[in-house]
């Protein structure tokens, strides 16, 4: 899923005060990770950001589906076959994005990884596959397979073939680790921004909230709101960019992993929540359930929200939200 891209307005009165801010943009977990710390000195503040940097990549390491050594690959590899324990970390997590695919009624399953990568957003599509095809995509695609035992910490994946990724959450949380382990440290306010997952926490050195800009999916170049952030989460995912049109519908490239169809009909969801995390799942899950009801799925979340832009540009916002343009 594309992450649109979530500006943070940093006061530059802060430069005369006490503590400031103090930036660093790199590529972690393969996309770009901007962290930015209050810090008395450029080098306490080089030192936090170090801090983050070594945490976000002892998450990639026990995540990634990628890594041939990492736990999640070992699941992967005995789907099928034999339970695997797991640190009680990865544990808590799967189990954490079981609650979520019940929560949507599979709209969002870490088991997406198992589905065949029938649908091509290149260009190079000139019809749609076969009903049969799209079926077959999705048969090892199922969050009720995987099979927990909490007294062990065994992860277990009933079918042959299937597999787990964390693609969906893996950066929001590794975002959410990292703000957690500077608080920890005595980090008064900072922001961890991993490619459109954003996580924040305290104010401004000259005291103001954080400012989230966000942008318009039809117009990069434009803001269309700008909300306060104190300390939570927001998440803002695009598809506008990678889509096939067939029969006048259009077709984007987030896969709903019940049926093995894109979704339709969203452009861009952004969700305020009180971690990267669930925000992250939540903002993929609502392109799956619709506008309708994605957004009463929204509603029923305490401290939760959302914005979502449609096709036709309309801007629907759960009742809380306040957009000051």
């Amino acid at each position: 899923m594309k992450k649109l891209l979530l500006i943070v307005l940093i006061c530059s009165v802060g430069q005369l005060l006490a503590q400031e801010p103090f930036k660093r943009t790199m590529k972690l977990m393969g996309s770009r990770f901007d962290i930015t710390v209050v810090a008395k000195d450029p080098i306490e503040g080089e030192e936090y950001i170090n801090l983050a940097v070594s945490e976000i990549t002892r998450i990639e390491k026990l995540i990634s589906s990628w890594d041939p050594n990492s736990q999640t690959s070992e699941i992967n590899k005995n789907a099928g076959v034999k339970p695997v324990k797991v640190d009680a970390e990865l544990f808590n997590l799967i189990q954490r994005g079981i609650g979520i695919s019940t929560l949507t009624d599979g709209a969002f399953d870490i088991s997406y990884a198992s589905m065949d990568n029938i649908w091509k957003f290149d260009g190079s599509m000139t019809k749609m596959p076969e009903e049969t095809t799209i079926k077959a995509s999705v048969s090892k695609v199922g969050y009720q397979n995987i099979l927990l035992n909490k007294e062990d910490h065994t992860v277990f994946l009933k079918l042959k073939g299937m597999k787990i990724g964390f693609g969906a959450i893996g950066k929001g949380y590794a975002a959410d680790k990292a703000k957690e382990l500077l608080i920890s440290k005595g980090v008064v306010a900072g922001i961890i921004n991993a490619s459109g997952d954003m996580n924040t926490w305290g104010k401004q050195p000259n005291g103001d909230s954080w400012q989230v800009a966000i942008t318009n999916p039809m117009d990069k170049n434009k803001v269309f709101a700008l909300l306060p952030l104190d300390n939570g989460a927001v998440v803002t995912s695009g598809n506008y960019e990678k889509y096939v049109t067939f029969n006048n519908t259009r077709y984007t490239h987030i896969i709903d992993p019940r049926s093995g169809y894109p979704a339709t009909g969203i452009v861009s969801v952004t969700v305020f929540a009180p971690k990267a995390e669930l925000a992250d799942a939540l903002a993929t899950s609502v392109f799956v359930m619709g506008k309708e009801v994605g957004l009463n799925r929204i509603e029923q979340l305490p401290k939760v929200e959302c914005i979502i832009i449609d096709d036709l540009g309309t801007i629907i916002t759960s009742k809380n939200i306040q957009i000051n343009k």
